[in-house]
């Protein structure tokens, strides 16, 4: 088992952790890893289930944080081990999300009289279906692992506080029609010619750009996949169109499908699945002090991130990581050093 420093470079951890594989079903070596290395430090308490580990302060303090993170990674292409290349470490996992892993190891290690106390979340299969995802299997067994007053998320952000987080939900939208001979495709209805009214009601529309406790989310509607007909000498009987919804953190998912339903009227909607968003809680003093030291106007979340979960706890969450959201899962994702060095003095300042 590779042994981690987390007293050392946090550059180095970042290295040593990415060089460790752990796509998503795979974190068990670096799971074992981090569990080994947190059992060190004897201010933490150490706890495990599955492959997340959690690890946290108990001083007595008034306020609780949760800073959390995934260990999984998108599948390897030829990018592994990491490498060096002046201010930049490129290779799997550098900026999704390993680098604000490693900052956060080292806060664990290093921060043993934080002024908040301090719950380290470390977890499994964020890259995968939602059923799967470690946090959200901590929310069901262990919840009060979690309990906290504000959490941070370490997901890449270019150092910048994004607040809260767009929820998401995917729909099929059915068109029927009545199968023939193509050859006589007048005796018939093509479906795949009728789901063009679904395709224009996509055109046409003009997507919402709310303003949440101050921060402007740009929601977004789109076809992302289309199926229809079983051979190429029938009129297709059937046509579906698989649409993917993006809504700000004003609507819950049960809002979100209403208005679906509304711009939809008349086709059949099936919901495939949902997440609902977060609020950002910047207001929240913690965060607001936060911010604060951040220095720099916090921003949306146009994508889900897990901050969703500690929402649906009550509990106030951002993002703020090194290193381009853009470049996660790209096969050259890279993050820059100082990025990482930045994020942990500003958790370290912050904390201490």
């Amino acid at each position: 088992m590779t042994r981690l420093d987390l007293t050392g470079d946090v550059v180095e951890l970042t290295r040593t952790i990415c060089d460790i594989p752990s796509v998503s079903g795979d974190e068990k070596a670096l799971a074992d890893a981090v569990e080994t290395a947190l059992r060190a430090y004897g201010h933490l308490e150490v706890l495990r289930d599955g492959d997340a580990v959690v690890a946290r302060t108990n001083t007595g303090r008034g306020t609780r944080v949760v800073i959390a993170g995934h260990l999984d990674t998108v599948p390897i292409k030829d990018n592994l081990p990491v490498v060096v290349d002046g201010d930049i470490m490129r290779g799997r996992g550098t900026v999704d999300m390993k680098a604000g892993v490693a900052v956060a190891l080292h806060l664990a290690a290093t921060l043993s009289e934080p002024r908040h106390d301090v719950t380290y979340v470390f977890y499994d299969h964020e890259e995968v279906a939602a059923r799967l995802n470690g946090l959200g299997r901590l929310v069901r067994n262990h919840p009060e692992w979690l309990a906290g007053d504000f959490a941070i998320l370490g997901e890449p952000s270019d150092g910048t506080v994004e607040g809260g987080c767009q929820g998401t939900m995917r729909v099929k939208i059915t068109v029927p029609g009545v199968a023939a001979h193509a050859a006589r495709s007048w005796k018939g209805s093509n479906a795949i010619h009728s789901a063009g009214a679904v395709l224009d009601v996509l055109r046409a529309y003009v997507p919402r750009r709310p303003v949440v406790e101050g921060l402007e989310y740009h929601e977004g509607l789109n076809a992302v996949k289309i199926e229809g007909g079983i051979a190429g000498n029938v009129i297709p009987d059937l046509c579906t169109v698989h649409v993917n919804h993006r809504f700000a953190p004003d609507r819950d998912v049960a809002a979100a499908e209403a208005h679906l339903r509304e711009v939809f009227a008349g086709f059949e909607l099936e919901v495939v699945d949902a997440a609902p968003g977060a609020r950002p809680g910047l207001e929240q003093p913690a965060a607001k002090e936060f911010v604060d030291l951040v220095g720099r106007p916090p921003a949306p979340k146009l994508g889900w991130t897990d901050v969703s979960r500690f929402a649906g706890l009550g509990i106030p969450a951002v993002n703020f990581g090194p290193g381009d959201p853009l470049l996660a899962h790209t096969d050259g994702e890279f993050v820059p050093i100082p990025e990482i060095r930045q994020a942990l003095h500003v958790l370290t300042t912050w904390l201490s």
